[in-house]
């Protein structure tokens, strides 16, 4: 089971932590979601957790990983399909 500390934005679509969620759902990982508060003063659980006070932060096999771009490149590459290559214009 993975852990998701995320903003309070009720949708999935106007933040990266909502990219994340989208992420979780397509690989059917369960997970725990803990919605934080806005204010990052009001966060010591992620900076227990990374050092710092940022969201989105997953936990995931005992595994801590910041960055929503981080999070979801660690996911594909869990589920086999590894990072996007970027592609070549000639």
């Amino acid at each position: 089971m993975a852990t998701l500390y995320r903003c309070s934005t009720p949708t999935d679509w106007l933040c990266p932590c909502g990219r994340v969620a989208r992420a979780l759902r397509r690989d059917r990982i369960d997970v725990e979601i803990v919605r934080v508060s806005q204010r990052r003063a009001r966060r010591p659980e992620v900076e227990a957790l990374s050092g710092q006070q940022r969201v989105p932060l997953l936990v995931l096999d005992s595994e801590v990983i910041c960055d929503s771009r981080r999070i979801v490149e660690h996911l594909r590459f869990r589920a086999g399909s590894g990072p996007r290559q970027a592609s070549t214009v000639r």
